[in-house]
């Protein structure tokens, strides 16, 4: 029994000591200083608390024996909220526009390579393998471009590791790759999309020079509609102001009412800026927009409905607007239920004060999760304080 337990204690030390990355717990300035020390790269995980793909990453890739024997040997690693504390200035100073961003950066600060989405094992090694190569390093790689790299799989490579935090620089990479195509397939496509996201991008004249080549791998009607969404989305980038948290209406209404009707440029812009609202926290505007724009539900799908009510249900706190908030979850419910929905409606009641029916709709969200295989944890912590 004695020889047992030791060699149960040994196997679970094992499994300890598998565990994947192993991230500090301290401030950024600590662990550039550590790996200074160490003579390492930084390893950081730019995240954000809503993205599922970084969640996914923490469940999938992160815990992995593989994955933590390179990284923990090769580098000091940090996880890092962009969008809380220190975070929200190390996102401006390394341009961290989409999550998760993995940054490998040297002792002094310098990014010396990063890439990002979710990534499966064996790529996420091979990243890690590629910030230890200078060879192989975004710095290597951008002046390999500088000088005259025309390989189309370079070009494609170099364009996605640079598209979301250099898309001046990505532009002119796209640019020479799709000089260079006679037709594109579906992944060209995708590509050029995601670097022609204003009328003021480089790509986006490619993207209109290349309309025949395109419609041949999609619908004229659907690249219409991305042509519609790349103008209104350049429209809201000039008119908005980030650092005063303003919207310039009348700019917005009279450039889209070119290619918009009136009816169609106002819904829009308003829906933006509850969007906007709700981003910035500022919820009595983000509350006062979405009222408007919701008196007809009529259209609304039942995810938008839940979607809306579960925002007013962290956010809200007027009575009148919280029964409103109600009225949206039932009609999602309606439209079609399930555990989501049927989770917020209780979460609604309760926060109303009726607790019969906030009891009964928790209960029936438990059910639907089960019988779903969702986790109903939460719903279960209600549950049991009513």
């Amino acid at each position: 029994m004695k020889k047992l337990a030791i060699l149960s204690s040994l196997f679970i030390g094992a499994l300890a000591f598998a565990q994947g990355i192993k991230f500090e717990d301290s401030n950024f300035a600590a662990v550039l200083a550590k790996a200074k020390k160490e003579n390492k790269l930084v390893f950081i995980d730019a995240y954000a608390s809503w993205c599922g793909p970084c969640k996914l990453m923490v469940k999938n890739i992160f815990p992995l024996q593989t994955v933590g024997d390179y990284y923990n040997s090769h580098f000091v690693n940090t996880k890092i909220d962009m969008e809380k504390g220190e975070g929200i200035e190390l996102a401006k100073k390394y341009n961290v526009k989409a999550f998760p961003t993995y940054l490998f950066v040297d002792g002094n600060g310098e990014v010396v390579h990063r890439t990002l989405g979710y990534v499966e094992e064996n790529d996420f090694i091979q990243f890690a393998k590629d910030a230890g190569d200078p060879n192989k390093r975004l710095t290597a790689l951008k002046q390999k471009f500088e000088n005259g790299e025309k390989d189309p799989e370079f070009l494609k490579n170099l364009a996605g590791l640079t598209i979301y935090n250099d898309a001046e620089f990505a532009g002119r990479v796209l640019d020479r790759y799709f000089a260079g195509k006679s037709a594109l397939d579906k992944d060209d496509i995708q590509m050029l999309l995601s670097g022609a996201q204003t009328t003021d991008s480089p790509l986006y004249k490619v993207f209109q020079s290349k309309k025949a080549e395109i419609t041949k791998v999609i619908p004229a009607e659907k690249y219409e509609a991305i042509d519609k969404n790349i103008k209104i989305s350049t429209l809201f980038k000039k008119s908005y102001n980030k650092d005063t948290k303003t919207w310039n209406d009348n700019y917005f209404l009279t450039e889209a009412q070119k290619f918009l009707s009136k009816d169609e440029a106002e819904k829009i812009l308003k829906r933006t800026q509850a969007g906007r609202a709700l981003r910035d926290k500022n919820f009595a505007v983000y509350e006062k927009l979405t009222m408007e724009l919701y008196k007809d539900t009529s259209a609304a799908s039942s995810e938008e409905l839940n979607s809306i009510a579960w925002n007013f249900f962290e956010n809200v706190s007027n009575k009148s607007s919280l029964e409103k908030a109600l009225a949206w979850a039932q009609e999602s419910v309606k439209k079609n239920e399930n555990y989501a929905n049927t989770d917020t409606l209780a979460n609604l009641y309760n926060k109303v004060g009726d607790k019969k029916n906030a009891k009964l709709w928790a209960e029936k969200s438990i059910q639907l999760a089960k019988s779903t295989g969702q986790d109903s944890t939460d719903t279960e912590k209600l549950l049991k304080t009513l």
